[in-house]
């Protein structure tokens, strides 16, 4: 068959095409998508068929001859190419590259997947097999030829190609940099012309990847860039926000989110004129829409507080509702926490003293007609995070201003006993200082009737440290339903490239913990000499107390 191709391509290019056929399917004993081929018949010489049957395809100067066979060649590379040898498969990348400006519909997106399954494939050390390095003789061309590919025939939003883009930028990473000012404005020209009308979801995603690499690799290196990538994609964002493009408003509040925390700490006046927007009860009733914008809301919160506090004070009302809507579902209740976090973290405390109080009955309110175990964690996350922002007498003042006693009944029904199921190492350090704060900063824990409470409170801190997480669930909350959002609704997805890093709101004023509560008792035992050790050796049981003697041997302090 192949001798046949070999003396008359034109006339027997058919007989090749059915060998390469009959070879790839007897030589695939096992196959993956992520991996191609992973066991391979050893009766068939995979290395000598791609040097004698295979490269030769791929060589061949005109890349639109014969393109069923040029396009067999590419599927061989791409499904063989955990067998092949790295040697080969770097011979063959620069190949492809030149595949992708074939007319061929089919040829060139085999070249793109053949590349971006090439770039994903692991090295030694967890690294890629192909580095950058490597790429660096063909980064221009490769890009080149990537973006002039969504401009053939058939090819405008096709989706491998988009994922190929994605994929060099991420492997290329800083090569990328000299090429960012012509390749945003082509990204950002495509992105409008999709908008008009959306019907590639998994081009689209790989479009706003693909933005999110270029503003983070860019910005990585030179911070000041940033401005000029809002130049370039606000006009486009304009636009969508303002004929609603369902589909895309998730996305571009993932981008913008990312833009706005590149910036040092100050709002520009362009996110301050759409911060009103963003509060607009329409944009919350999409599900979709929800975390991109808590997200971008808590980046508006972190780097201007006090901005809004000063020009937009007005607007923390309809901040608020926000947070109220959201605590109001069992399904969205944990981004109002994250909201109301970053409130209590980043606004000025006297811009919020108004709101404190009912901040609090509603979340108390639902507590009462709904305690679900995920509202619970958030709940113990936030009284935490405000003791430590405010201060343990703050804490227990607005409980009991709310109800007499109500700080006690909280510590004693929600607190003691649901403490050991925060999970998260920054969510456990929060409730691990604002309890240390408690225990030793709030003195009507040891004068009044909430004293019978601090052993106990201690116990279930020194759990918290020591004790594994418990994650059980009350057996009725199995059969509780997330509300059903009526209509349709645009999903939520997630850009990889968006990412956000995990925020320490306490950050490194407490290294350890443990250390902390070890000094403060320490602290606590000297201002009333004799209360604690008697405390501790009338109640605490002997494990704890084991534990607690070891904080305290590590922090070199004693208990007077």
């Amino acid at each position: 068959m192949f001798c046949g191709c070999c003396m008359n391509p034109g006339g027997n290019w058919k007989h090749k095409d059915a060998a390469i056929y009959l070879v790839t399917s007897l030589a695939s004993k096992a196959q993956t998508q992520k991996h191609g081929i992973t066991q391979a018949n050893e009766l068939v010489n995979l290395n000598e068929f791609f040097v004698n049957h295979i490269l030769p395809d791929l060589k061949s100067p005109n890349v639109n001859e014969f393109p069923v066979l040029k396009a067999d060649a590419i599927k061989y590379v791409m499904i063989f190419r955990s067998q092949l040898p790295k040697e080969q498969l770097i011979q063959a990348t620069p190949l492809l590259i030149t595949h992708l400006q074939a007319e061929s519909t089919v040829q060139h997106t085999y070249a793109a997947h053949a590349l971006e399954r090439l770039f994903t494939m692991r090295g030694p050390n967890n690294t890629t097999l192909i580095t950058a390095a490597e790429m660096a003789p063909f980064t221009e061309q490769l890009l080149n030829n990537l973006f002039k590919a969504l401009a053939l025939p058939g090819s405008s939003e096709n989706e491998y190609i988009m994922k190929a883009i994605m994929r060099s930028f991420s492997l290329l990473q800083e090569a990328i940099v000299p090429y960012i000012p012509t390749l945003i404005g082509q990204l950002t020209h495509k992105l409008l012309l999709v908008s008009k009308n959306p019907s590639k979801p998994h081009f689209n995603h790989y479009l706003f990847e693909s933005l999110c690499l270029s503003v983070r690799i860019t910005c990585k290196a030179n911070p000041t860039t940033v401005s000029s990538f809002e130049e370039a994609l606000f006009p486009v964002f304009t636009e969508i926000l303002q004929n609603d493009v369902q589909e895309f408003l998730p996305y571009v509040f993932q981008v913008m989110s990312l833009l706005l925390e590149i910036h040092s700490n100050s709002i520009p006046s362009s996110y301050m004129a759409l911060f009103p927007h963003l509060l607009q009860p329409v944009l919350w009733e999409r599900t979709g829409n929800i975390p991109p914008l808590v997200r971008l809301l808590q980046a508006y919160l972190e780097k201007g507080g006090a901005s809004i506090a000063n020009s937009a004070a007005d607007k923390i009302p309809g901040l608020l509702g926000v947070f109220q809507k959201l605590i109001a579902s069992k399904a969205n209740d944990h981004q109002g926490f994250y909201l109301l976090n970053s409130i209590i973290e980043h606004m000025p405390p006297d811009s919020i003293t108004q709101y404190r109080k009912q901040i609090f009955i509603l979340l108390f309110q639902r507590l009462q007609s709904s305690k679900t175990t995920k509202f619970i964690k958030s709940f113990l996350v936030f009284v935490n995070l405000y003791c430590v922002k405010y201060g343990a007498i703050a804490l227990q003042e607005i409980f009991d201003s709310i109800q007499p006693k109500m700080f006690g009944m909280v510590l004693e029904k929600i607190v003691i006993p649901e403490v050991q199921k925060v999970s998260g190492a920054v969510e456990k350090k929060i409730c691990a200082v604002g309890i240390t704060k408690v225990l030793t900063e709030c003195p009507a824990m040891m004068d009044t009737e909430y004293t019978k409470l601090w052993t106990p409170l201690l116990q279930a801190l020194i759990g918290l440290f020591e004790l594994p997480e418990d994650d059980s669930i009350p057996d009725d909350e199995h059969f509780i339903d997330i509300e059903d959002a009526p209509g349709y609704q645009t999903a939520f997805s997630q850009l990889a490239f968006a990412g956000k890093k995990e925020h320490d709101p306490i950050g490194d004023a407490v290294g350890n913990p443990k250390i902390l509560l070890a000094q403060s008792l320490h602290k606590l035992s000297t201002a009333c000499p004799g209360r604690v050790p008697s405390m501790l050796s009338t109640s605490l049981n002997a494990e704890a107390l084991q534990y607690l003697q070891g904080y305290l041997q590590a922090a070199t302090v004693q208990l007077v």
